[in-house]
């Protein structure tokens, strides 16, 4: 492939990560490794179209288990506010939920299945606090000792 060519589709790799799709970093270092073949084409480096392939391969590979976990939480794990675990959060009730009841709120953006573990009702529009998540349920309470 030409020079140009190994730029354009580099190029083309990250700007699909940076503006349309969060790929959580993979898509960075296929498209620097596309750039940086192009680059050595640029300056000389001529290597037959199989070692080009298999330099960009090997580029994206290293890299990318090399780098990837570290810059991927500077650049995303460290969003002020931002907390991996669920417990703890408060979540708007939305319909009446009786103990051992479950219902479907919104937190964080996203659809959840709520289970009540506490000893009493949580009225509907009342906040309720995550004691702790199983998979994609958020088991929640109102009751002050959880």
């Amino acid at each position: 492939m030409l020079w140009w060519g190994w730029i354009v589709l580099g190029v083309m790799i990250l700007g699909a990560e940076m503006f349309v799709i969060d790929a959580q970093f993979f898509l960075v270092f296929i498209g620097l490794s596309a750039i940086v073949v192009g680059l050595l084409e640029l300056f000389g480096l001529s290597l037959p179209e199989w070692g080009q392939w298999m330099l960009f391969a090997a580029l994206a590979l290293i890299s990318m288990f090399t780098f990837r976990k570290t810059l991927y939480g500077k650049f995303k794990g460290s969003a002020p506010g931002f907390r991996a675990s669920l417990e703890g959060d408060m979540v708007l009730v939305d319909d009446e939920l009786a103990p051992g009841g479950e219902s479907r709120a919104s937190h964080r953006g996203t659809k959840w299945t709520i289970r009540n573990v506490g000893g009493g009702s949580i009225p509907a529009g009342q906040r309720a606090r995550v004691v702790k998540t199983e998979g994609l349920v958020l088991h929640v309470s109102n009751d002050p000792a959880d």
